[in-house]
C-alpha cells in the first residue's frame, strides 16, 4: 500500500481558553481579599484602569426587588448604565466565557463595576493580558499555617454533621491565638439556635484538637486537658490545678492540704506542671492574620421578609480614564504603541464587566442558598435543609461548576454569625411516603438529640431508626449506624455498659 499526503477539511467545536475566558474563571473563584490584590496589579500594570474615589456616586444604589410567588431566577430589575452586562447576564451566564470572545474595543469607558442591589421574599415561604500567570498572589501572605487555619483542617476532618461543625466554625472563629475559646456559651447557642448542651458537647469535640490544650475557656482547663492526655489528671493533680494560686505563692504547706499528698509529691506535681503549655497557639504563626470578611450580608426585616446584600465595602470600584484614552488616542504615536493602548482599553473594559458580573453571580447564588436554608435562619442549626451545587444551579441557570467556584472563599453575615456559603450544602435523606427530604446533618443532630436524652433507657440503632420513621425521615439501620459513628457515639451495647459501670 503506497504512503500519500492529502490535505482534509472537518468541521467540529471546542471551547477555546481565551486570556478573557481565564481571567473570568478566575475572577469568580478569588476571595475578596485575593480580588482586591489582583486589582492593585491591574491598575499597576494598565495605565486606563484606576480606582474610584471614595466621593464618587455609584450608580448601582441598593434597590428593593419584589420576591418571587415561586422559587425561580431571581429579577434585578434595571438601573442605568451597564445595560450590556445586565442582557448578557439574564439572557445566557455562559457568554461572557465563549470562544473566542473579546472585549468591546468601542467602548472606552464603563461604571464602577460591583452592583448592590438586595432581594427580599417572605421567610414563610421560604497593563498586559489577564492570565494572570505572573501574579503570585501567595507571594504576599506568610506560608505559615495560622492556628485558626489548623483547627478549621481538623474540624473538616472530624466526622461532626454540618449542623455541628457550623458551631465548631463559630466557636474556633471566638479563639484568640492563645489558643483560648472565651465565648459565652450560652450566646453562642441563642445566636445559632442551638441547644447549649450541644454546643458545650461540640466544645468538647473541639478540645480533642491540636494542639493539646487548646479552645480551653481558662488556664484550669487548659492545663487538664494536657494532663488527661499524659494520663497524669489523679485527684491530687486535680486540686494542684485548682490551687494555682497557691502553687503561685509557693505555699508548699498549702499545697500538700489541699492536695492530700507530702512535700516531695507537691515538688514532683509542680515539675509536671511547669512542663506543660500554658499557651497552646503560641507555636503557630499570628503574624499575617487575615480578618474574614463577608462578601454578602443576610439581615431579617421588621415585615418578616430576609435582605440579602452584597458587601459594598468588598466590591471592587474600578474606573476607565476616558479623558486619557481620548487624549492619548490623538497622539503620533507608533504602531506597536497604538496596538498597546488599544489593548489597555480592551482589557480594561473587559475587566470592568467580568467584576459587575462577579458580583451579580455570587448575589444570585447567596440569594437562592438563603431562599433554600430559611428555616435555618429563622430557627436554627437543627432546620438546615438538605441541598447540593446542582439544586442552586438549576435554579437560577448556571452550570455546577460556577456555583462551586462561588461558594469558595466567599462568606455570608448573617444575624447567627459568619459562614463559608458552602457549609450551606449537605447530602439528602429521603422522607417516608414520598415526604419532603430531610438533610443529613439535620438528621445526625436527630441521632444526636436521641441518644442524648436516652438516659436509662438506652436505644439500639434499630429503634433509632423506628423513631426517625416516625419523623417521616427514611433512613437504613446501617445508615444510622454511620452517622452514629461519624458522632463519635459509642454503639448501645458500650452506652449499657458505661450506664451499668456508673451507677
Amino acid at each position: 500500500m503506497a504512503i500519500s499526503q492529502r490535505l482534509d477539511m472537518r468541521q467540529g467545536t471546542s471551547l477555546v481558553m481565551t486570556p478573557q475566558l481565564q481571567q473570568a474563571i478566575k475572577l469568580l473563584q478569588l476571595s475578596n481579599v485575593e480580588l482586591a490584590e489582583f486589582i492593585e496589579a491591574e491598575i499597576e500594570r494598565n495605565p486606563l484602569l484606576s480606582r474610584a474615589e471614595g466621593g464618587e456616586r455609584d450608580e448601582y444604589a441598593p434597590e428593593e426587588v419584589a420576591a418571587p410567588a415561586k422559587r425561580e431566577e431571581l429579577s434585578l430589575d434595571d438601573t442605568s448604565g451597564m445595560n450590556e452586562a445586565r442582557e448578557a447576564m439574564d439572557a445566557s451566564h455562559e457568554d461572557l466565557y465563549e470562544s473566542g470572545t473579546n472585549s468591546d474595543s468601542g467602548k472606552t469607558a464603563d461604571q464602577m463595576a460591583g452592583p448592590s442591589a438586595k432581594t427580599d421574599w417572605s421567610q414563610a415561604g421560604s497593563g498586559g493580558s489577564f492570565s494572570g500567570d505572573d501574579y503570585d498572589f501567595e507571594g504576599s501572605v506568610s506560608s505559615e499555617k495560622s492556628l485558626h487555619e489548623h483547627l478549621h483542617d481538623q474540624l473538616t476532618m472530624s466526622g461532626l454533621s454540618l449542623a455541628d461543625q457550623l458551631i465548631g466554625a463559630r466557636l474556633i472563629d471566638e479563639t484568640d491565638d492563645a489558643g483560648y475559646c472565651k465565648v459565652d456559651l450560652e450566646e453562642v447557642a441563642s445566636a445559632l439556635g442551638a441547644d447549649p448542651a450541644n454546643v458545650e458537647a461540640v466544645l468538647q469535640v473541639c478540645q480533642g484538637f491540636e494542639p493539646t490544650g487548646v479552645m480551653a475557656r481558662d488556664v484550669q482547663e487548659c492545663l487538664a486537658l494536657q494532663l488527661k492526655e499524659q494520663n497524669r489528671f489523679d485527684p491530687a493533680m486535680a486540686a494542684l490545678i485548682e490551687n494555682l494560686d497557691l502553687v503561685a505563692k509557693h505555699d508548699i504547706n498549702g499545697l500538700c492540704e489541699a492536695c492530700g499528698v507530702d512535700k516531695e509529691d507537691v515538688r514532683d506535681m509542680i515539675s509536671e506542671l511547669r512542663a506543660l503549655t500554658p499557651r497552646p497557639g503560641s507555636a503557630f504563626s499570628s503574624g499575617t492574620t487575615i480578618a474574614v470578611v463577608p462578601d454578602v450580608f443576610v439581615r431579617e426585616l421588621p415585615n418578616g421578609m430576609f435582605a440579602v446584600e452584597l458587601n459594598s465595602d468588598t466590591l471592587p470600584k474600578v474606573l476607565m480614564d476616558k479623558a486619557y484614552y481620548a487624549e492619548v488616542s490623538t497622539l503620533p504615536m507608533r504602531a506597536n504603541e497604538k496596538e498597546f493602548i488599544s489593548e489597555c482599553a480592551q482589557n480594561a473594559s473587559w475587566l470592568i464587566k467580568s467584576l459587575d458580573q462577579r458580583a451579580r453571580t455570587i448575589l444570585k447564588v447567596a440569594s437562592e442558598i438563603v431562599r433554600q436554608q430559611d428555616a435555618f435562619f429563622a430557627h436554627g442549626v437543627a432546620h438546615l435543609r438538605p441541598l447540593n451545587l446542582k439544586q442552586v444551579a438549576d435554579a437560577i441557570q448556571m452550570h455546577e461548576s460556577t456555583v462551586s467556584r462561588v461558594t469558595s472563599n466567599k462568606y455570608m453575615g448573617t444575624p447567627r454569625g459568619l459562614f463559608e456559603l458552602k457549609y450551606f450544602f449537605s447530602a439528602a435523606i429521603p422522607g417516608t411516603a414520598g415526604g419532603d427530604a430531610h438533610s443529613a446533618e439535620a438528621v445526625r443532630y436527630r441521632i444526636k438529640q436521641l441518644v442524648d436524652d436516652e438516659g436509662q433507657n438506652v436505644l439500639s440503632d434499630d429503634q433509632i431508626v423506628e423513631i426517625l420513621t416516625e419523623f417521616g425521615i427514611e433512613i437504613a439501620r446501617r445508615t444510622v449506624a454511620k452517622y452514629r459513628e461519624s458522632l463519635n457515639i459509642p454503639s448501645s451495647v458500650q452506652r449499657r455498659r458505661r450506664l451499668k459501670a456508673s451507677a
